[in-house]
């Protein structure tokens, strides 16, 4: 996994809250001394935060979390990493370098996407009035530019950047909800808080839209795939790639289906 579940759920918190509350600087001071943190109990948490031990549990469960053990857990297997493209010692050199990755994921995607599972989801595009689309971290940006790019397109689309949003969103979904996923991994379903949503999330329409991987969950009905190397230079480009053609595609089939 490119970014471990504290490290997407904290960041999605800190931008998915207002600027000041409480919850984002839990979670600012939690991701700023990571590696402090191991041993550290709910009461000394709140000591070094400025907080009560209840705000503490509050944001615990706000974050989607059961209790502060849970928490704990997260942060000894977090682990928060920086991929380099290049270690040359020329500027220019490392620009050079960063770009071609890029590149190469595009051709990746180009040559490993398939359309006919696009134009699949073009038609429930076009079928479903319900329709949300999520993702963390960068996928959420893509999810987001999606969004932006089908209300260009006269198709309104939900989404939000917050995890607990998105959360509370699955959980209320019925068979006239379209849901598109934009995990780069596959992993976004592998949060603990999704196992209690299981069996609600077989009613509405899911498709997934990440590279290719071993097994995707089973109420997962649609997947677009394509290849890539999964590491952290070519996220969130391959996704964004997707993403465009998707709305490109569902330019043209709007306008067939008129």
């Amino acid at each position: 996994m490119i970014y471990d579940q504290l490290t997407s759920i904290f960041l999605t918190t800190i931008a998915s809250s207002k600027n000041g509350s409480i919850n984002a600087s839990i979670a600012t001071y939690i991701v700023e001394h990571i590696n402090e943190l191991e041993d550290v109990g709910i009461q000394e948490l709140a000591l070094k935060n400025h907080v009560s031990i209840s705000s503490i549990s509050r944001f615990v469960k706000d974050i989607g979390l059961n209790d502060y053990s849970e928490l704990k857990e997260l942060i000894h297997t977090t682990r928060l990493t920086f991929q380099s493209a290049s270690e040359n010692t020329s500027p220019a050199q490392r620009k050079e370098d960063y770009v071609e990755t890029v590149i190469e994921c595009f051709t990746e995607v180009k040559d490993s996407i398939n359309l006919k599972q696009v134009e699949k989801l073009c038609h429930d595009l076009n079928k479903y009035h319900r329709i949300a689309c999520f993702g963390l971290l960068k996928s959420s940006g893509v999810a987001l530019n999606l969004q932006s790019d089908l209300l260009m397109l006269k198709k309104l689309v939900y989404t939000n950047i917050s995890f607990v949003e998105q959360l509370e969103y699955l959980s209320n979904c019925s068979d006239k909800d379209l849901i598109i996923i934009f995990s780069y991994t596959g992993s976004y379903f592998d949060a603990v808080e999704f196992r209690k949503l299981y069996k609600k999330l077989d009613a509405p329409r899911i498709w997934m839209i990440t590279s290719v991987c071993d097994s995707y969950p089973e109420f997962v009905d649609e997947i677009i795939t394509f290849d890539s190397l999964k590491d952290q230079l070519s996220h969130p480009y391959q996704l964004q790639l997707v993403e465009g053609i998707i709305a490109q595609q569902y330019n043209y089939y709007s306008k067939v289906k008129k």
